[in-house]
């Protein structure tokens, strides 16, 4: 919900910084895999208890996953790096609910139904870009993307801000994760609706 109003806001310095970087040499393939790898780290932490610094390691993951963006606009994207950035942001949306839940054991069911509930975004919004593909179906209204990018009432600015959040306040990890959980399911079905309306033939 929020990405469309960040866009103007991130874009500007973000392209700056992936200009700096593609001119570098660096592909926006190695900062994904870079970010991923740190996003990686940031499990061990969580799960330890060691919140804070889970919380450092997960926004320079959010950085890279900006900055990945920003240098394939310069050098140009491609299919590879656009199935690499999401794969490996689901894999962390879904290793970051795990790790609280090893943090403490009382968050497993709101934190298995968080994961349950990422499947129903991630599904939903795959699927509809398959579909939206083979149909022809473009847009840039969350910016140039690699894929059609169907948005809904959790995006990107949410999940990172509800992550944010659990790191902070990580003794309200239940309430705020069964709350997020709800949300990510009205969104799935927002994207199912949305595809009824799309691909009916």
């Amino acid at each position: 919900m929020l990405d469309r109003a960040m866009r103007p806001l991130i874009d500007p310095p973000l392209n700056r910084a992936g200009r700096l970087l593609a001119d570098a040499g660096i592909s926006a393939n190695a900062v994904t895999l870079g970010g991923f790898a740190v996003g990686l780290a940031a499990l061990p932490a969580i799960a330890t208890g060691h919140y804070l610094a889970g919380l450092a390691l997960l926004l320079v993951n959010r950085l890279s996953d900006g900055l990945d963006g920003a240098v394939a606009r310069v050098r140009g994207p491609t299919d590879l790096g656009g199935y690499l950035d999401i794969v490996c942001d689901f894999i962390l949306y879904s290793g970051w609910a795990f790790a609280f839940a090893v943090a403490d054991p009382a968050n497993a069911i709101p934190a298995a139904f968080l994961m349950l509930s990422f499947m129903g975004t991630g599904s939903s919004f795959l699927t509809y870009a398959i579909f939206a593909a083979k149909r022809g179906v473009t847009t840039e209204i969350r910016g140039s993307k690699s894929l059609y990018y169907l948005g809904g009432l959790t995006e990107g600015t949410e999940t990172i801000l509800i992550f944010v959040l659990f790191c902070l306040l990580p003794q309200h990890f239940a309430t705020m994760a069964w709350t997020f959980a709800a949300a990510c399911w009205i969104t799935t079905v927002s994207r199912m609706l949305a595809a009824a309306r799309s691909f009916r033939e």
